[in-house]
This record gives C-alpha cells, structure tokens and sequence, in this order.
C-alpha cells in the first residue's frame, strides 16, 4: 500500500525526513510533500564524470579521481555524461517501509534521467543519485530544487531483515557516496 501524505506528514514529524517541506513547493522545480510521496532536492554538490583519457566505466573500480567536485547552484552536465549528486534531505526509513524513486517529468522531458535505487527498510542517509545526461548538448540543473519524487510503500509485514540488520555498505551516507564493493 501507498502512503498518503498524512502519514508522510507524521513520520517526518519523527525525524524520517530532514530538513522537510510540508507541502509542495511550487518555485522553480517543485519539491514537498504529494499526494502520496514525496518530490526530494538536490543539493549544491556534485560530481561531474570526467570521460577523457577512459577507454571503459567499471562499478567495481569506481574512484573519486573519476570526477569533478562542483559546487554551485546550476550544475552542467557534459552532453552523454552523468554526474552524481546528493538528496538535500535526510531520509529514515521505517522498518515497514520500503521506498521507490522515480525521476521528475520536467528533468525527464528534457532528456535527463534520474537514477535512484529503492531505499530499503531501516536505511538512513543522504540518498546518493545519478543524473543522465542523454542529450548531445550539455545540460543544466538547479540545486535546492526537486528531482526525483519518492513513494513510501508500506508492508503486510515487517521484513525479517532489514539494511540495519545487514550493516549495509551504504548506510547513514554523508556526502556524495561512490559505489562500494
């Protein structure tokens, strides 16, 4: 089942999001509480994937040194390129919740997609996420405003292991976070 934005409203009451708006935000890109999610922002920090002298990407052996630190309000992203970034808000997520994220329509029309992967039960931090730039052309975003809209799903059950449990690589991230093995 979906969690309707009362529930999201009391559970950010918890401390499960910080900073929180407590309804849509309606400047620039929108961010704030849906009808039944959550629309999240980026931040001022990003990582720019530098390409030159890179005959192949490899998750196993991903590097800081692979990127450019930026900060700033308008981020470009080099045509065919990607950087990462970081959610504005911090996330706790309740045992019985699993959460699923899905890329903004206004970044998606234009040709840049969002990629975020599910935020289990019991994980907490920053969410780290990856912005696709698929156009020729290079491409803007802004900070502080939404990209990705979140659904909290919520469980029959509680799950019999949770991020926590596993002491997941990822959890409690700060900060743009590189891939781990």
């Amino acid at each position: 089942m979906v969690k309707n934005d009362r529930w999201i409203i009391e559970m950010a009451k918890k401390g499960m999001i910080e900073p929180f708006a407590e309804k849509q935000v309606k400047k620039g890109i929108s961010f704030g509480v849906g009808s039944y999610g959550y629309d999240m922002r980026i931040s001022d920090e990003f990582r720019i994937f530098k390409s030159e002298n890179r005959s192949f990407v490899d998750p196993k052996n991903s590097s800081p040194d692979n990127f450019i630190n930026f900060k700033g309000d308008v981020c470009t992203i080099p045509p065919n390129s990607f950087v990462l970034a970081q959610s504005l808000e911090y996330f706790r997520i309740p045992r019985e919740v699993v959460v699923v994220c899905f890329g903004k329509s206004t970044y998606a029309r234009s040709g840049i997609i969002v990629n975020v992967t599910p935020l289990e039960p019991e994980w907490e931090g920053h969410v780290t996420i990856s912005i696709s730039n698929t156009t020729p052309l290079p491409a803007r975003l802004y900070a502080n405003e939404g990209i990705a809209q979140i659904l909290f799903l919520g469980a029959a059950e509680l799950c019999a292991t949770s991020y926590a449990d596993k002491k997941g690589k990822y959890q409690a991230q700060k900060g743009i976070t590189h891939s781990k093995i």
